[in-house]
Parts: C-alpha cells; sequence; structure tokens
C-alpha cells in the first residue's frame, strides 16, 4: 500500500478553488470600443463604426463606445476596428456579479425580531451586527446638520416601498434619494436634461428604464441599502428617524445576481454626474477593464469615495485580483469581511497590499423585499455598505472633504487587530466613534486637496473569445478538481491524472508570490484522533496528526482517488463529536501533500473544531 500523507482545507460558508474561484465570462459579441482623441468626437467614431458593429451606447466625452457584433459578419466588423490606428483599445463586455454568499436565512418581520430579541427597538442601540464597531456612540457625537449625503449603490435595486425607505410622512426614513428636477417637471420628459427621462429616484440600467425594483432572489441590493441607511439610525426602531444619507439607487445586476461591464459603467457615471458622494460596489469579477478603471479615476476626479467589495473566495487578491477593488484609484477602499471578534471570515478575500480595512460582514441583519422584511447575510457584499455608510456620515461632518481624504481617516482610525495583521493593509478593522471623531477634528479638514492621479493601465489584452476563458493555467486546474456537488459531474479519469500531474506544478508557481506566513489564518494544534475518508463505496481508515479551525492533516493507508468526490467524518478529540463533510482532493504546496478541498462545509463545522482545539498544544 501507498501511504499518503493529506491536508483538508475546511472552509465556512463558501466554495473555495485552489484557481481563481471565478473565471471571467463576457456577454457573447458585446464590446468596448475606445477612440483616440484626434477620433473620439461623436461624429467620427460613430462613421468608423457604421457598418462594422452595431452601436449600443457611448460615452461620447470619452470616446468609448459599447458595441455588438453585427449579425451574420462575425469577426470582420471589430477585426477592421482592431486594424484602426485611431482605436485606442477594445476590450470584452466582462460580466460581473454580487459577491454575497448564498446562506441568508429566511426573512422575518419587524416584529418578530423584535419579539425574539435579536435586535433592539431601541433608538440609541445598533443590533445589525454584534461586531465592537462603536456605532451607537459615534450618533452621540454626530452634528445636528441638515445635510443628506448621497450613496450611490449600484447593485441588484431596490424596494422602495419597504417602510425603511418610504418617506417620513409616510413612517419610514426618508432614504430615498429623489431627484427633483424630474418629479417637479413634466412625464415623458428628460427634465434635467441628463439623458434620462422620468430618473425619478435612480435608473434601471437593465431595462433602460425608471423601475428599478430589487428582483434578486436575495434581495440583495435591498440588504445592501439598508447596511448603508442602518449606520446613521435604528433600522429597527419605532418610529424611525429621518435618515442622514440618502440612497441613490442603480440597477445593474439583473435578477441572476450578474450585470455588464458597461453597464456599471453607465451607473458610475450616473452617480458622479447627480450628486453622489460616495459609490457602493458589492459586486465584483476577475477581469481587468480599462474602461472600467477609467470610470472609477472620473469619479475620482470628482472628489467621490469608492467602497468595493474584496470578494469571497478566501483568495489573497495581492496575487489572485478582484474588480473594482484592486483598482489602484485612490479614492477606492477595498473591503474584507469580518466576524463579530473581529478575525477574518472564512470566505473573504484579503490582501497586505490591495486590501485595505476589515469590517463586519458575518450575519448581518438588514432589509429585504417586502413591506416589512428582513434577513441575514453574510460576505463582503455585506461589510463594503457599512463603510460606505459610515464614509457617508464622516463627510457629513467634514461635507469639504474629499473622498481621498476620508479614505484616509477611515484607515487611520481602525481598531487594531491582531488576527487582521497579514490580511488587510491597516490591520484594523473599521470604528464609527473613531472615524466621527477624526472627521470633526478641525486639523483634517484644513485643506481640502487632494493628489493628482494618473492610471497605470494594464497593458492591452487580446480580444476574449465568446466563451469564458482563464488565464495562467486556471482552466487547467479547474478542469482538475471539478465535478464534485454542482459541478457537472466527475471529470474523465485521464483529465483528472494529467490535470493532477501538473496542478502542484502550476500552484507552486502562483503561491511563490505570496508570503507563506500569510497563508496560515489559523492556529494548528496537536490531535490524535481517527478520521474515516469515503470514496466512492471504499471506506479508508487514518490517523490524524493535527488540526486547526482551517485544516487538518492526517495518514492514510491507502492512495486516494485524485480529483474525485470524498466524504471525511472527523471524530472530536474524546470520541464523542463527529463532523462530516465533502469535496475534492487538490494538492497543498505548503504542506507538499494532497489535501481534500471542501464546497460547503457550514460555520458550524467551523465552531465545533473551534471547541475541540481550545485545551490542545499549538503545533
Amino acid at each position: 500500500m501507498t501511504l499518503i500523507k493529506c491536508g483538508l482545507i475546511l472552509s465556512a460558508l463558501t466554495i473555495v478553488s485552489m484557481a481563481h474561484a471565478q473565471e471571467p465570462q463576457v456577454v457573447p459579441g458585446e464590446y468596448l470600443v475606445k477612440f483616440r482623441q484626434s477620433a473620439a468626437a461623436p461624429g467620427v467614431a460613430q462613421q468608423k463604426l457604421s457598418g462594422k458593429v452595431n452601436l449600443k451606447a457611448s460615452f461620447g466625452i470619452f470616446g468609448i463606445y459599447h458595441v455588438a457584433l453585427k449579425p451574420g459578419t462575425g469577426q470582420a466588423g471589430l477585426d477592421a476596428l482592431r486594424a484602426d490606428s485611431e482605436v485606442e483599445y477594445i476590450e470584452p463586455n466582462y460580466i460581473l456579479s454580487k459577491t454575497e454568499m448564498e446562506d441568508s436565512v429566511q426573512a422575518n418581520s419587524l416584529e418578530a425580531l423584535v419579539q425574539s430579541g435579536e435586535v433592539s427597538a431601541q433608538a440609541a442601540s445598533y443590533s445589525q451586527s454584534a461586531a465592537p464597531t462603536s456605532v451607537a456612540a459615534a450618533w452621540a457625537l454626530q452634528t445636528n446638520s441638515n445635510s443628506k449625503i448621497i450613496v450611490a449603490v449600484i447593485d441588484t435595486g431596490l424596494d422602495k416601498n419597504h417602510h425603511v425607505f418610504l418617506p417620513k410622512a409616510q413612517g419610514g426614513t426618508g432614504a430615498l434619494w429623489m431627484n427633483q428636477a424630474e418629479i417637479n417637471g413634466q412625464p415623458g420628459v428628460d427634465d434635467d436634461g441628463n439623458g434620462f427621462i422620468d430618473d425619478y429616484n435612480g435608473w434601471n440600467f437593465v431595462a433602460n428604464n425608471n423601475n428599478f425594483f430589487d428582483d434578486d432572489r436575495n434581495g440583495h441590493g435591498t440588504h445592501v441599502a439598508g447596511i448603508v441607511v442602518g449606520t446613521g439610525l435604528n433600522i429597527f426602531a419605532t418610529p424611525l428617524e429621518e435618515s442622514k444619507i440618502l440612497i441613490m439607487p442603480l440597477k445593474f445586476l439583473g435578477s441572476g445576481g450578474t450585470g455588464s461591464t458597461a453597464n456599471a459603467i453607465k451607473a458610475i457615471y450616473y452617480a458622479v454626474y447627480n450628486g453622489a458622494r460616495v459609490i457602493n460596489n458589492s459586486w465584483g469579477g476577475p477581469s481587468y477593464s480599462r474602461s472600467l478603471h477609467e470610470a472609477l479615476s472620473f469619479a475620482y476626479d470628482y472628489r467621490v469615495l469608492i467602497a468595493s467589495a474584496s470578494g469571497n473566495y478566501s483568495d489573497d487578491n495581492d496575487a489572485e485580483p478582484m474588480y473594482p477593488a484592486n483598482y489602484d484609484v485612490p479614492s477606492n477602499i477595498s473591503v474584507a469581511s469580518t466576524s463579530a471578534s473581529d478575525r477574518l471570515s472564512s470566505f473573504s478575500n484579503y490582501g497586505t497590499t490591495t486590501v485595505h480595512i476589515g469590517s463586519p460582514g458575518e450575519w448581518i441583519e438588514s432589509t429585504v423585499p417586502g413591506t416589512n422584511s428582513y434577513a441575514r447575510m453574510s460576505g463582503t457584499s455585506m461589510a463594503t455598505p457599512f463603510v460606505a455608510g459610515l464614509a457617508a456620515l464622516a463627510i457629513r461632518e467634514a461635507p469639504s472633504l474629499s473622498g481621498y481624504q476620508i479614505k484616509q481617516l477611515i484607515m487611520g482610525s481602525v481598531d487594531d487587530s491582531n488576527y487582521l495583521h497579514g490580511y488587510v493593509s491597516t490591520g484594523g478593522r473599521i470604528n464609527a466613534l473613531k472615524l466621527t471623531q477624526s472627521a470633526q477634528d478641525p486639523s483634517n479638514a484644513a485643506s481640502s486637496s487632494q493628489p493628482s492621479y494618473k492610471p497605470s493601465y494594464l497593458a492591452e489584452r487580446g480580444v476574449a473569445g465568446e466563451a469564458s476563458g482563464a488565464a495562467g493555467g486556471c482552466g487547467l486546474i479547474s478542469a482538475a478538481v471539478k465535478g464534485g456537488p454542482g459541478q457537472g459531474g466527475m471529470p474523465s479519469a485521464g483529465g483528472v491524472i494529467a490535470g493532477l500531474l501538473l496542478l502542484p506544478l502550476i500552484v507552486w508557481r502562483a503561491l511563490r508570490s505570496r508570503d507563506p506566513k500569510q497563508r496560515r489564518r489559523f492556529d494548528r494544534f496537536k490531535m490524535s484522533s481517527e478520521v474515516r475518508v469515503m470514496v466512492g463505496d471504499r471506506e479508508l481508515i487514518g490517523n490524524m496528526n493535527s488540526i486547526s479551525e482551517g485544516g487538518l492533516s492526517f495518514d492514510a493507508e491507502e492512495a486516494l482517488e485524485k480529483g474525485g468526490i470524498v466524504t471525511m467524518q472527523i471524530q472530536s478529540p474524546d470520541g464523542k463529536e463527529v463532523v462530516q463533510v465533502q469535496g475534492h482532493v487538490v494538492w497543498n504546496e505548503r504542506n507538499q501533500s494532497y489535501g481534500v478541498q471542501f464546497d460547503n462545509a457550514r460555520e458550524g463545522v467551523v465552531a465545533m473544531i473551534r471547541d475541540w482545539t481550545a485545551g490542545l498544544v499549538k503545533n
């Protein structure tokens, strides 16, 4: 028999891959074309596009055009544009997606939540999360300014009929942004001349109309908006106070939680032109887009604070970028998710240089579609609007400050956490009270300047094909490890063997650039216990040597079917408890060993392991 040392990797609330958890996807046949300044004038550019592609939208003053291939012409029109010396770049219209976890609980009414004690109805209490962020203490220091800061929630939309978002006269908070020019104007007329007709409260860039209702199955955008509003008042109180923040709902993600880069860009420009001081991006993808980079740079020029979710794939963003979180726009703050005890959430992306701050993102209670509905969700999608909301309140205290300056105040007023060192650049979690005090400090508001920013764009990439692809071997790794639940069945034996032969080399190259010390999130403890591994209908019995909240190592008396599905039963040190999880065999470069990577390990599994290790000796 062959003796194999295997390392087990547990991941709570998410699916993790040795490659980037997302592969680039594109809207078939759609591209973004940027003309050089000499040909950027609408008439000139449109003449060059005419006959080659269909024009879907334009960002005229920026020389960017959203186009689609003409039926029957294939790539010929695109090739003609690529050969035009006046074309600066062409890139696919990438698909972006929301970043909340799929573990939201069943919606509850306000009455049920208050009666159960899950939330507080006291106006001076904050109970959307249990993290010690000093939100209620910050409320006591905030000024009585009548100004309201606009936060653009670029997302799946909003249920504006939820009672939290109703006008104050109807018992709500009055948090919904109102475009007074359109409200006071004539129906069917673009009264404010911004290019959108009857955009009374926001816009739907998916359907191109003013109905931005949140049709996401989890109510993602409504949940995000409730977190933003909740930074300034208790959204569970009766009666509700008036909101200090206005939500500008800009829908670009459809009912499936995905949207296009082109529509995200349209939403960003809309937000900036219509007065948003903060933009919340609880979405992202692995593909760099120069046109999206340019849009966020434009927001920076207009002194807007941009809050972007780092992602939910347990990835190191320093090595595996997530956009828009990874854009180096100086007012763009990348947010990781933390637990109530200030630990990095097991699902959260991180990065010592590219992720800036931790923020509560586990089991956050907030609004969901339905007149009186609330639910808990987890993810960097929930952590990010908490930062966006507090940023808006800081701007309210110091309106002369730019988004860049507010970002510096946020980063400079964190609560330091040893658990976050090596994972976010500040090593800390956001603190509402400290941020409010910093914003009120006259010395911080003495200057309203921000540094000039000249974007350093990534080199132009080749135009992607219609099918999604991956760079740097991601597709090869994917082919090797796919085949578990929800992955379309088992891979072929030949594909598994070929993939796994190359997988250690690919992973080794990917991880060389990372500091190994940063890869271990949890203390490891010595623990001898039996572990059973099910490979098909065979049961392998081994002895476990060590364990942590993030994984374990063990010896098994037989080679596992690499790449196949395995089910593991892990026994506690006293033999009284057993947990069971399922996953795929993968290679662990750190331990130079094969391991089993799990698809859906629940938070309860991690909590049980945490209890097991309480009295053990560190390894």
